[in-house]
């Protein structure tokens, strides 16, 4: 091989390499262009998360809890009637045994 044919060979990769190097300026700059976008709709959910989301369901957390109380307030009375209905049918066998004792 000549060194003409070297220095062609050698001017040939020389210029695959430039168009390489071109190439791969351009694929990086759509990588920054994508990750630009990408950044920004990350901060966009971030702050619709914030912002509109985790207030939603706060409040459907506290009104949960709210319907909760309330559920517990209004069974309050039917404990109660219960507890009493329990005490009566344990007098009603403390007296029919004492009743059975006397008879």
């Amino acid at each position: 091989m000549t060194d003409s044919q070297k220095l062609d060979l050698l001017l040939s990769g020389m210029q695959e390499m430039k168009q390489d190097v071109h190439l791969l300026k351009d694929d990086v700059w759509t990588l920054n262009q994508e990750v630009d976008i990408i950044k920004y709709q990350v901060t966009y959910l971030s702050l619709t998360l914030e912002n509109d989301i985790r207030p939603s369901i706060q409040r459907v957390a506290e009104g949960h809890l709210d319907l909760s109380r309330n559920l517990h307030e209004a069974m309050k009375p039917c404990l109660e009637t219960e507890m009493l209905s329990l005490k009566v049918h344990m007098l009603e066998i403390n007296m029919r045994d004492v009743k059975a004792k006397l008879a």
